[in-house]
């Protein structure tokens, strides 16, 4: 129910706040607005107000919605309604009302992230954990400990930021400075090379391909919690339960029980337990899971956790109103960016596709982010806010880029695009679409059946 609620709480959120750029914007260019629709498809609901012209109504479909507007392309108009017909009004009128939707997106998440900063982001301590050896970390000698202050100048609050900023950076350049303090509270300037990554780097851990690893209190291998159902449970481990041993080999940390199951999927795992006073034999064998076309281990197991230790790592990041306005417009600013390169690179083939999302996972997040507090939701509807902006802004016929397109035509030409032009388009815009909703629908499924 959580995770329901929060996504259809997200998407009546995003479509409202859409649809009402366009019809603010219509309004004040004197267009007359027919009909505004949360939703697709059958009308389940509807309310018209006195003395308006427009009929608000809930549509069965919660994937989108639209506004429907006066316009002779779409149905016969009638000769007192002409002058406030949509395709009679002049291009940079119409280019603003569409325009319109993806600004109240961008806007929607400025003040989403203004929220969320205003409230304060919980996060972790940028504070680096081991550094492999021949890594760009150890290349900039960079130390277990290190805890990161700054980037290129800018102040780094959490490993969160850190991740992003370097996410960022490396598509932009391939040198970046940063500022290190080591155990003994000495600060060091240090250059990071980020030159060895490529772009399918992006598509996994790329922090791994740094070196650059979370530092995170010692786990010992000690059962804390257990799926209902799953292999550990079903093999006979129990809560409290240390383990001592797999196949032999000694287990001392909770890193090592996990690297042994990972890399037996389908395989038996004989394990050396301590329940107690009692020493036990447990034979159990790893399910095989589906990570990234790598077959790993899993069994349903989770450590016992100290949270004193946990919550010494844990920081809250927050600002005054004024500054929380200031990183929430630039927030907004580089997610834009950001995801602009993302998926001209997946264009290219040089990001895959499986970065595409549909509803599924879309809904998924919100319940995890939901359930994680208000400061993460916020942060989960600015990004979906940003993205849906984005989306609109690409020169696709039937998205709201596509209509600019037609327009900055009509601007260089004098007259509009042709009926046939504007139908072939359209034909294209579905396929096109409609093949990214394929993809989108393909991950979601892909990612729930592999877990």
């Amino acid at each position: 129910m959580v995770t329901l609620l929060a996504f259809v709480g997200a998407i009546a959120l995003l479509v409202v706040f859409h649809e009402l750029g366009h019809y603010w914007v219509a309004r004040r260019c004197e267009v007359k607005v027919l009909r505004f629709s949360v939703g697709f498809g059958r009308v389940i609901y509807r309310k018209r107000f006195a003395n308006s012209p427009t009929e608000w109504v809930i549509s069965a479909i919660p994937l989108g919605g639209y506004v429907k507007m006066v316009d002779e392309r779409e149905d016969e108009v009638a000769p007192e309604d002409l002058q406030y017909a949509f395709n009679r009004k002049p291009v940079l009128q119409r280019m603003a009302i569409v325009v319109a939707g993806p600004v109240a997106n961008f806007l929607l998440a400025i003040v989403l992230y203004w929220a969320m900063f205003v409230h304060g982001v919980p996060g972790l301590k940028p504070m680096l954990g081991d550094i492999p050896p021949g890594s760009s970390a150890e290349i900039a000698q960079l130390q277990s400990g290190d805890i990161i202050l700054r980037i290129n100048d800018e102040t780094v609050p959490s490993w969160q930021d850190l991740r992003w900023r370097l996410l960022d950076l490396s598509l932009k350049q391939a040198e970046v400075r940063i500022e290190a303090q080591n155990s003994s509270g000495s600060s060091k300037l240090l250059n990071l090379d980020l030159s060895n990554l490529e772009a399918r780097d992006l598509d996994g851990d790329f922090m791994d391909k740094l070196g650059l690893h979370l530092y995170q209190p010692v786990v010992l291998p000690v059962i804390g919690k257990l799926s209902e159902g799953d292999v550990a449970q079903r093999s006979g481990l129990e809560m409290g339960d240390r383990i001592l041993g797999a196949n032999g080999l000694p287990i001392n940390l909770w890193s090592e029980f996990v690297d042994m199951v990972r890399k037996h999927p389908g395989q038996t795992l004989q394990l050396e337990i301590k329940r107690g006073e009692s020493m036990l034999t447990i034979e159990l064998v790893p399910q095989s899971v589906d990570e990234s076309g790598i077959m790993v281990g899993k069994i349903g197991a989770a450590p016992l956790i100290n949270s004193a230790q946990w919550q010494s790592m844990m920081v809250e990041v927050n600002y005054n109103p004024v500054e929380a306005l200031a990183h929430s417009m630039r927030k907004t600013w580089e997610t834009s960016v950001i995801t602009l390169k993302m998926l001209a690179k997946m264009v290219m083939g040089e990001v895959s596709v499986k970065n595409l999302s549909g509803p599924i996972t879309i809904a998924d997040y919100a319940g995890q982010s939901a359930a994680m507090g208000i400061a993460a939701y916020l942060g989960f509807l600015a990004l979906i806010s940003i993205s849906l902006g984005v989306l609109n802004l690409l020169p696709i016929p039937l998205l709201d880029g596509g209509h600019l397109l037609y327009y900055v035509v009509e601007l260089a030409k004098g007259s509009p695009v042709s009926e046939q032009a504007w139908q072939f388009g359209q034909k294209i815009g579905i396929a096109l679409l409609g093949t990214l909703m394929v993809f989108a629908i393909y991950n979601d499924v892909h990612r729930l059946v592999s877990g």
